[in-house]
């Protein structure tokens, strides 16, 4: 019988030794900020989805060096 066994657990605060690939420390982050777990599922799909579409979004919007001659001279 381990002592630890019987201390009441607190789900505000993750044990020491559990800690997560970085890879995956968006995904803790946003899963631990919600409280609720249906909020936090919805959450981590949409930033999902925002990842996912970041790229096709950034390349219609900006333009290369070229085109902003003030921006040019600045450089």
């Amino acid at each position: 019988m381990d002592v630890e066994n019987f201390i009441p657990s607190n789900p505000i605060v993750t044990p020491v030794h559990i800690q997560p690939e970085w890879y995956f420390l968006f995904a803790y982050t946003i899963l631990r900020s919600i409280s609720r777990k249906i909020g936090g599922v919805i959450a981590l799909i949409i930033s999902v989805i925002i990842l996912y579409f970041l790229p096709f979004y950034i390349n219609c919007r900006f333009r290369r060096i070229l085109f902003y001659p003030g921006l040019k001279i600045l450089y």
